[in-house]
């Protein structure tokens, strides 16, 4: 399996807010973003900028977006991802929409995981 990805301006952060708290303004903020509420968590993923002193949060993640929109019924495609960085021993955080998937590298190991997508057979876009 082929892919086209491309890295996406801007340095995001991964945010944990307690499970009752009310989506904040700032999470929604930026071209890219993504809320997940559960029983236990409010999670969001949203540019680092954004994100007000004392939240709790892992900062210094970079952006790939898997270009879509991808069919429902297509397997593996995470995996074709993740196998690759998890051989080249980086780690990650993946987000999916309606139509696609994205995968968050911390900064400095961008081109890292960039250069192992490319020999896994992946296509790198500007």
């Amino acid at each position: 399996m082929v892919l086209k990805l491309k890295v996406i301006p801007g340095t995001y952060a991964v945010c944990r807010l307690d499970a009752d708290a009310d989506v904040p303004g700032w999470a929604s903020d930026g071209r890219i973003s993504s809320i997940t509420k559960t029983d236990e968590e409010l999670s969001i993923v949203c540019l680092e900028a954004r994100v007000p002193k004392g939240v709790l949060s892992e900062k210094g993640w970079r952006c790939i977006k898997i270009q879509g929109p991808l069919p429902f019924s297509m397997t593996g495609v995470l995996a074709s991802l993740v196998n690759p960085l998890a051989e080249a021993g980086i780690s990650l955080f993946a987000f999916s929409t309606y139509d696609t998937d994205y995968i968050l590298v911390k900064e400095e190991a961008l081109d890292s995981a960039l250069s192992a997508l490319a020999r896994a057979g992946h296509e790198i876009k500007n």
